[in-house]
């Protein structure tokens, strides 16, 4: 097959993993503001936007739907414990055969983009300890919008006003961990390549029309 134009990565466990940074950082923003616990895995499930995850969670410990201004001040505070958090997170790794990929993808000529559900401060912080920031040219993110379908096509629409022309399916290619990403990429007219290194395994991305599956970003990579 041949090589795409445009490759879109997910961060959280396709690229790297923050070793529950994200997690903590939201429990804090919650403490800071309302003094309740919030456990984002309790309440939201993988794949979801920042959007998504903080009003699902304030809805769940709150009970009752937050404002606009409460969901700005939430946001803030998440971001900079975050920013904090990231870089003593002991379990934080880049996951396997992720930075060899993208230094062949951009050897290749092949532009590079983030499709990511946090939004736009979060993604790059957490890809900033594995200095992966350098990759990218561009991103698109759940600060784009909460629907996930909407960010991979603004995402996608972005990769084609680089390129100065609209992509077809076979000429950009949705990296991400997740079925909600899979689903995404498809619907958003991508080719959609499922990685089983998070929290889903090959069957549940097959289950979710993959076009492609890998274990890891090890095995080969499709166009290359």
């Amino acid at each position: 097959m041949a090589k795409p134009i445009a490759v879109l990565f997910d961060i959280d466990e396709t690229l790297v993993h923050t070793g529950g940074a994200g997690a903590r950082s939201w429990a804090w923003a919650f403490d800071q503001l309302y003094g309740v616990p919030a456990d984002i895995g309790q309440h939201t499930s993988a794949g979801e936007t920042d959007p998504q995850v903080g009003r699902g969670t304030f809805r769940a410990v709150l009970g009752r739907e937050p404002s606009y201004d409460e969901l700005a001040r939430l946001y803030a505070k998440y971001l900079w414990h975050l920013a904090e958090d990231i870089w003593t997170s002991e379990a934080y790794r880049v996951l396997d055969g992720a930075e060899d990929l993208l230094q062949r993808l951009t050897n290749a000529g092949i532009i590079l983009g983030v499709i990511s559900g946090a939004m736009e401060g979060a993604a790059r912080t957490k890809m900033e300890p594995g200095k992966l920031n350098r990759y990218f040219v561009f991103g698109s993110y759940g600060s784009d919008s909460p629907d996930r379908t909407e960010v991979t096509r603004l995402g996608i629409a972005k990769a084609g006003r680089l390129h100065g022309q609209n992509l077809s399916a076979d000429e950009v290619y949705v990296v991400g961990d997740t079925p909600r990403d899979v689903a995404a990429g498809r619907a958003a007219g991508a080719t959609a390549i499922g990685i089983a290194s998070g929290h889903y395994g090959v069957d549940e991305l097959r289950a979710a029309k993959a076009d492609h599956v890998l274990r890891s970003l090890t095995e080969p990579f499709p166009g290359l």
